[in-house]
């Protein structure tokens, strides 16, 4: 059974699954959703517990073994799986399929691991866990998302702002969950419960945005220029490598090079996506800057960027960075 992070609460109050797996790069939501369970599990008589790291050093066949064996402190035990990557391997994929296949009594499983691959999804394994228990996926939060969650964030303290406040907040933390939540608790500590002004979240609240070169990407492909200037900025300012900004913007020329010259040459416009690894959430946004930029520009782009790579390897002079932001500014350009 798939479920959202924000529904997890009352499916608790209905009684506990055998089996939880979650998985995400959203590092707070996943701890608090893993926090919710074993919470739950204690109240609900689970008095031992056993942590299992899957690891390089890891072996399958000691999950098999803690399932089977039985705990001297309780009759009841959480059997907690930290899984740092999103494959288990073909041992491992045989393991959670037996497990699902057979659950133990008195025994739940809890997983957390990395983002899963979306082919991943089809696998055997994975529908067995799903069959089996509750699969919450983590995602990172934007938008009306974002701004919701800081909403309820802000009232479980007793906080409560105009949104054009809760914007301001969250222009300050994007991307970066666990500083929205100190944050908050800052407010809290410092105004107490109550109404806050625009001005006292504007004066207390830190620029602890977190970005990176995919976000700066998509600002740059979405046309939004101020975004991409603070981004960029931020990068330069938390000591990224220049190079890794550049191989980044060059690497999404060429692939807008290939597939100009895939169409130009009557290849159907979801087989050059398929061939470039362009899936379905990035498909319309590519659409627009193929429509959008030429091959002069893509090419102008490169161009650039051979002079910022030697600009970072001192064999030209000026500022790398500068030229980074022309490149930039050139796959923003608008019509």
């Amino acid at each position: 059974m798939r479920l959202k992070p924000d529904q997890l609460e009352s499916a608790l109050q209905k009684g506990l699954a055998p089996l939880y797996f979650i998985s995400g790069d959203e590092p707070l939501q996943q701890g608090e959703v893993a926090d919710a369970i074993r919470a739950a599990a204690r109240k609900a008589g689970y008095g031992s517990r056993e942590v299992l790291v899957a690891d390089s050093h890891f072996s399958w066949n000691e999950l098999t073994e803690s399932a089977n064996s039985l705990s001297i402190f309780a009759d009841k035990k959480i059997i907690d799986l930290r899984w740092p990557t999103g494959s288990p391997g073909t041992e491992g994929a045989k393991v959670l399929s037996a497990y699902c296949g057979h659950l133990p009594e008195d025994t739940l499983l809890l997983i957390t691991a990395a983002k899963l691959a979306s082919s991943s999804l089809k696998t055997q394994w994975f529908q067995a866990l799903d069959k089996a228990g509750c699969v919450i996926q983590v995602w990172p939060l934007d938008g009306h998302d974002l701004i919701r969650w800081l909403q309820q964030r802000m009232q479980r303290r007793g906080l409560q702002a105009e949104t054009e406040g809760i914007k301001i907040l969250a222009s300050r933390i994007e991307g970066n969950l666990l500083a929205a939540a100190q944050e908050i608790e800052k407010l809290y500590v410092l105004y107490g419960e109550g109404f806050l002004s625009n001005q006292q979240i504007f004066d207390v609240v830190a620029d602890s945005s977190r970005f990176d070169v995919f976000k700066l990407m998509d600002a740059a492909l979405e046309a939004r220029t101020d975004r991409l200037l603070k981004i960029l900025s931020a990068l330069k300012a938390e000591g990224v490598a220049a190079p890794v900004v550049l191989w980044a913007l060059t690497r999404e020329a060429r692939v807008f090079i290939k597939i100009k010259q895939a169409l130009a040459q009557g290849q159907n416009r979801a087989l050059a996506f398929k061939n470039n690894q362009i899936w379905d959430k990035r498909q319309q946004l590519v659409s627009d800057v193929l429509n959008r930029l030429n091959d002069g520009d893509l090419n102008a782009i490169l161009t650039l960027g051979a002079k910022a790579d030697r600009q970072i390897k001192g064999q030209q002079s000026g500022e790398a960075w500068e030229t980074l932001l022309a490149v930039c500014l050139l796959f923003a350009k608008r019509k």
